[in-house]
């Protein structure tokens, strides 16, 4: 019997690149944890995004002005404010908070997308799914047990986070129905920069060389990840691939602890788990 419809040589590929893809994602939020101790969060998410946009800029030159081509402005500008908010509620979460709270409560994503899925996109959900929500709903609770006080602010910022990326995810199924992925690239490289730096200008700070570099390496690593996160798709099914998203958690662990000596504590873990 076979467990995966594309063949397991293709799909152990997928995996790779998923594995990979979480790897820069973990590193990437512990440099955003560290440099915004030093710099707004908003400010790093405007240098970051310029410099995902200088190392992406070079894979779409020789297709010219080709990817820009859509029927659909509005729809890629919604996208990308979105994924603006999501970035701004993420970076300042992230220096808020031990880095497996965060990445614990990232994992909410899936639950709003499913949502967002059936109230937008019209699909139905079985009850496995209903289950598998209050599930990881329950998780949530046992991460930032609301019961021992009120909602942490670095705590909230991290699930609106979730919220705007699950909406995010929610627009890019609908222009995916038309639009190329070469075209949800190239609006996403360009558009990110301006929708970073208009609230940046409001709290912005020159960054250090120090601060720049690691700017720099978000933007690369970043660039570096989302490129894998698509080839695991390309290349395996989502059923294959999705799971090892949650490793970021054990990297993210690891990461916390030795850079910044955080423990995570038994509530981190069994939400995570959940």
């Amino acid at each position: 019997m076979r467990l995966f419809s594309a063949p397991i040589s293709a799909t152990l590929a997928g995996m790779g690149y998923m594995l990979a893809t979480t790897v820069c994602f973990s590193i990437m939020a512990a440099m955003a944890r560290h440099v915004g101790q030093e710099l707004e969060p908003l400010v790093v998410a405007f240098w970051r995004s310029l410099f995902a946009m200088v190392f992406m800029a070079p894979l779409l030159v020789p297709y010219g002005l080709a990817p820009f081509r859509t029927q659909k402005l509005g729809l890629h500008l919604v996208r990308n404010l979105l994924q603006a908010l999501d970035m701004f509620a993420y970076f300042i979460g992230v220096a808020l908070l031990p880095l497996a709270e965060t990445t614990a409560l990232s994992f909410t994503t899936p639950l709003f997308a499913v949502l967002f899925a059936v109230v937008v996109l019209g699909e139905r959900i079985k009850a496995r799914r209903i289950g598998a929500l209050i599930v990881g709903f329950a998780g949530v609770m046992v991460v930032v047990q609301p019961g021992g006080g009120p909602l942490a602010y670095g705590d909230a910022m991290i699930l609106i986070s979730s919220l705007f990326w699950a909406a995010a995810i929610t627009v890019i199924k609908l222009l995916a129905r038309t639009e190329s992925s070469l075209t949800l690239t190239a609006y996403m490289t360009v558009l990110m920069v301006p929708f970073a730096l208009v609230p940046a200008l409001f709290v912005w700070q020159w960054p250090s060389w120090v601060d720049l570099g690691f700017c720099a390496a978000m933007g690369l690593i970043g660039t570096f990840g989302h490129l894998a996160f698509a080839q695991a798709f390309r290349l395996a099914d989502s059923t294959a691939v999705m799971p090892l998203d949650f490793t970021r958690l054990v990297w993210a662990s690891l990461l916390g602890f030795v850079l910044f000596a955080e423990t995570p504590s038994l509530a981190h873990w069994v939400g995570g788990a959940l």
